[in-house]
């Protein structure tokens, strides 16, 4: 990362820290920032988890609520296109369309990794993957997405 997208990251985890309660309580995380490309992580917790059962497998970590992947692949997916704004703070970014495809169940920590795919002057799309860990400690997609942002731009 250069030093530009260094700033960027930290000043986008302060925000988050500061402003977003819900995604503080998630404990979300800017992981990397770079042109076109942004990483968020979320740790596995008990707290985020469905309450069903875990088929009787004390082995087993319950499954972490796909609602959680949904909230990982909006956030990364509007921020990410940041990157690739000329005013990247006081640029307004709103969800228009989300669209996930759950692959299989989370059962450890989660990263979401959004990459640029088109930013227009009004609209921006972005695609994402959720990858989590896996109690063999395999990293597999769990989920994928993609959504389309509307962009305002200070004039």
């Amino acid at each position: 990362m250069s030093d530009e997208y260094d700033a960027m990251g930290e000043m986008l985890q302060a925000h988050i820290d500061e402003n977003h309660e819900f995604l503080s309580w998630l404990g979300l995380t800017v992981t990397n920032v770079d042109d076109g490309t942004m990483t968020m992580s979320v740790p596995y917790d008990e707290k985020l988890t469905n309450t069903r059962p875990n088929g009787g497998r004390e082995d087993r970590r319950a499954d972490i609520h796909g609602g959680i992947a949904a909230t990982m692949v909006d956030t990364v997916g509007g921020l990410v296109l940041r990157t690739k704004l000329d005013d990247p703070v006081q640029t307004g970014i709103a969800t228009i369309n989300l669209n996930v495809n759950y692959l299989r169940p989370a059962t450890g920590d989660l990263d979401a990794t959004a990459t640029v795919i088109r930013t227009g002057s009004t609209v921006g799309v972005s695609e994402i993957s959720v990858e989590s860990t896996t109690p063999d400690g395999e990293t597999r997609e769990v989920a994928t997405g993609q959504g389309s942002y509307r962009i305002f731009r200070s004039e």
